[in-house]
């Protein structure tokens, strides 16, 4: 028993078996186990709440991805109209040149015509006139007198009567 009590090591167990004792008799293991119990406890809700949260963003990455699509989809749409409408517009603006460019072809046209029936009426005035001046030199070189004015008189009618 001497070699018991003289070893160190055995005051060391004694001691701390005392130590256990005491920390027994004062409650100690029921304050760590509560304390335990309530850590655990805390953390079994903030997993809780971070299940919670993740189910959230989830469904807002859900929600958000969606909305994503959609509007692509509306970008689309957007895009698509965007193109039929320039295309109506292509074949509307065609149309419509093509028919100002037939009014004006059509215009050009009737001017031209205008200009040269303009030319040719004309044209036949100074014939017209030439023809007489030349007619009454003749006439009044060949023809004197009484005579003469009756026959200038006559084709002067006669060129009014079939140019009206």
């Amino acid at each position: 028993m001497q070699a018991i009590i003289d070893n160190p090591e055995y005051w060391v167990l004694l001691a701390f078996l005392i130590f256990c004792g005491i920390l027994y008799y004062m409650g100690v293991h029921k304050t760590m186990a509560k304390a335990l119990d309530d850590r655990a406890e805390r953390i079994r809700h903030e997993l809780d709440e971070a299940r919670r949260l993740r189910e959230e963003a989830q469904a807002l990455l859900t929600e958000y991805q969606k909305k994503a699509r959609e509007a692509e989809e509306e970008a689309k749409e957007i895009i698509e109209k965007a193109r039929r409408d320039a295309e109506t517009m292509e074949k509307e603006t065609e149309v419509k040149l093509r028919e100002s460019l037939e009014r004006r072809t059509k215009l050009a046209e009737e001017k031209i015509a205008r200009a040269e029936a303009q030319a040719v009426s004309d044209v036949k005035s100074s014939a017209i006139d030439a023809a007489v001046s030349a007619a009454e030199k003749v006439v009044s070189q060949k023809v004197q007198g009484d005579k003469a004015a009756k026959l200038i008189d006559n084709s002067i009618k006669a060129v009014r009567t079939r140019l009206n």
